[in-house]
């Protein structure tokens, strides 16, 4: 798959994300899938959606963690 291909698909997920909040989660894991297919091809993942990514990462892990 193209590099700009899966960026294309990533920016998609990430409009997604902002017109459909009740879905954050689900988008989240395809976005986190995306950026999987561009790492399992040593392709670059740009350093915002690697931000963002943490960022995302980091508000799930601590929804987890207030439900238990």
């Amino acid at each position: 798959m193209a590099f700009e291909d899966v960026t294309a698909e990533a920016g998609i997920l990430l409009t997604r994300m902002q017109n459909e909040p009740e879905d954050r989660h689900e988008i989240y894991l395809q976005l986190r899938e995306k950026l999987n297919e561009l790492r399992a091809f040593g392709m670059p993942v740009p350093q915002d959606l690697l931000d963002f990514e943490a960022a995302l990462e980091a508000e799930f892990s601590s929804e987890q963690d207030v439900s238990k």
